[in-house]
């Protein structure tokens, strides 16, 4: 028991913050205005009235596009590390990291070569 001690205060913090955050939606919900209308209850998009259903098939290039975003942010926070001890690693760091950058950029010259970046 005494090696879950350290944890106690983190333990404690989730449960009130848990608890905090029910009390404040529950707070909400009693106390905040009910009043609906056809407007409040259409759905809102940029302001604009929507037109046809809301269920409409959306192109893969936003997909292709949102994965190779999130490819190449997972990558650069690989390179956080090695930016905090770039200097502990000398030459073979630098090779490394060289190596780590020329594979990204092949990956980028290829989604560009195959159109992942042209809007129509």
């Amino acid at each position: 028991m005494d090696s879950l001690q350290p944890y106690l205060p983190i333990a404690i913090l989730f449960v009130l913050t848990t608890v905090l955050a029910f009390v404040v939606i529950g707070l909400s919900a009693l106390l905040g205005p009910h009043t609906e209308s056809k407007r409040k209850l259409m759905p809102y998009e940029s302001g604009m009235t929507p037109i046809g259903g809301a269920m409409r098939r959306t192109p893969i290039r936003f997909y292709l596009v949102a994965m190779i975003f999130i490819l190449f942010d997972i990558e650069v926070v690989f390179t956080i590390p090695y930016a905090l001890i770039f200097r502990r690693l000398g030459l073979f760091g630098l090779g490394e990291m060289g190596s780590f950058v020329a594979i990204l950029l092949v990956g980028l010259l290829y989604a560009w070569k195959k159109g992942a970046f042209t809007w129509e």
